[in-house]
């Protein structure tokens, strides 16, 4: 699932320029906009997973305004895209918790580490609970983050970008070697860790492991007996030494 940004940019040339190097990165742009309160109107009708805002657009509120609103509905990660500030307006800024600044003129580059920087630091500011809702961060090596955790779904860093999974949607985590392939119903995303290093990471408790190389979500099972356990037309063996611990979790009336 692509993740989700919403562009608030007043001048349209440049707010389409920034929407297609987006798109062209595995983004998706749920609209570009050019006021705070067709911005706040979007991100209530639609789900917005980053905030891109120009501190200086049309209406009557500007870029930091419009932030202030809209955390009051939801906190995003915000990257602030400004060609210059004055001292007073940086201090307004700062006190929105934006997770990264890009100024103009935007290049390719800039934006696509901005995006990654704006991922990783919302999520650290979360787990040490500046000015956010208390939030887990599953990776605590600065700059090395592959899983990202914002409320009920999950940032898996692939191919230099993050993709957006629902934690529900998890089928199973399957380990090879020293990768694990985290299995959803449309799509197999890889990482460089270790099935168990991952399964701690995402802290989703309806994931069981139920085998060395299979970790499978409780609320996915659509059957089992003694030796395999099924997800929908997907059969995962039952491992003895994994059979208790698995069992544990279904209570007979």
């Amino acid at each position: 699932m692509k993740m989700q940004i919403l562009i608030v940019e007043d001048e349209a040339v440049l707010g389409m320029y920034v929407s297609d190097l987006l798109e062209a990165s595995g983004y998706q742009v749920v609209d570009v906009v050019d006021n705070g309160r067709e911005a706040l109107s979007i991100f209530q009708q639609q789900h917005v997973d980053l905030l891109l805002c120009d501190i200086h657009i049309r209406g009557d509120w500007d870029g930091i305004e419009t932030v202030n609103k809209i955390a009051e509905i939801r906190e995003v990660p915000v990257i602030y895209l400004t060609a210059f500030a004055d001292r007073e307006t940086v201090e307004r800024a700062k006190q929105t918790y934006p997770s990264a600044y890009l100024s103009k003129p935007v290049r390719s580059d800039n934006l696509k580490l901005a995006v990654e920087l704006a991922l990783s630091n919302f999520a650290r500011h979360k787990s040490v609970g500046i000015s956010l809702s208390e939030q887990k961060t599953v990776d605590k090596e600065a700059g090395k983050e592959s899983i990202l955790l914002a409320d009920d779904h999950v940032f898996i860093k692939n191919n230099y970008q993050f993709v957006r999974i629902p934690l529900a949607d998890i089928l199973m985590l399957q380990a090879d070697n020293t990768y694990t392939h985290i299995i959803t119903p449309y799509q197999k995303l890889t990482l460089r860790q270790t099935m168990s290093g991952t399964q701690e990471k995402l802290g989703f408790a309806s994931l069981v492991r139920v085998h060395r190389s299979f970790v499978v979500n409780l609320k996915k099972i659509t059957g089992f007996n003694d030796r395999e356990i099924f997800i929908g037309d997907t059969v995962v063996p039952l491992g003895a030494q994994y059979k208790d611990g698995f069992m544990s979790f279904f209570t007979s009336r």
